[in-house]
């Protein structure tokens, strides 16, 4: 009796799993990638923001502990991403293709160019410069928050 109840629930995970598979081939795609701060280290807990290239619908991500996200479900399209962590942003890395059924890969830097760029707008008393592209990134998350 214990070998049939276990060939059955050894058959339904290979079924969930082949569906899973068939699932990830047929539909969405994947995006993942680390988020690295201006020494090549992962920023922890960073934020990804992301919306496909044509500027609709935009999200956010937050990476683990080891700067890794990955965002889910995907449909075929073009994306732009960022991340910011720290206080610091990244460029935005655009029209990234994403298909469905694939994973694709990124690598997003928040830039030491940029955390010079805050350290020397605040030496000449320019708090606005500093903040300036974190400003950005509000209304993106703001907009986001309201479009669903």
């Amino acid at each position: 009796m214990r070998r049939a109840w276990f060939s059955i629930v050894m058959l339904l995970l290979v079924l969930g799993a082949a569906q899973d598979l068939a699932a990830q081939r047929k539909g969405a795609g994947v995006l993942s990638g680390v988020v690295l701060g201006p020494d090549d280290k992962p920023v922890p807990h960073a934020s990804v923001s992301y919306q496909s290239s044509s500027g609709t619908a935009p999200h956010a991500v937050h990476a683990d502990s080891q700067g890794h996200f990955t965002i889910t479900k995907l449909r075929s399209d073009n994306y732009d991403l960022r991340a910011s962590g720290r206080g610091v942003f990244s460029e935005w890395e655009k029209n990234v293709t994403v298909r469905s059924g694939q994973t694709k890969s990124v690598t997003l830097r928040v830039g030491a160019d940029e955390v010079g760029d805050a350290a020397a707008d605040l030496r000449e008393g320019d708090s606005e410069g500093v903040y300036e592209e974190q400003g950005e990134a509000v209304d993106f998350l703001e907009s986001s928050i309201h479009c669903g």
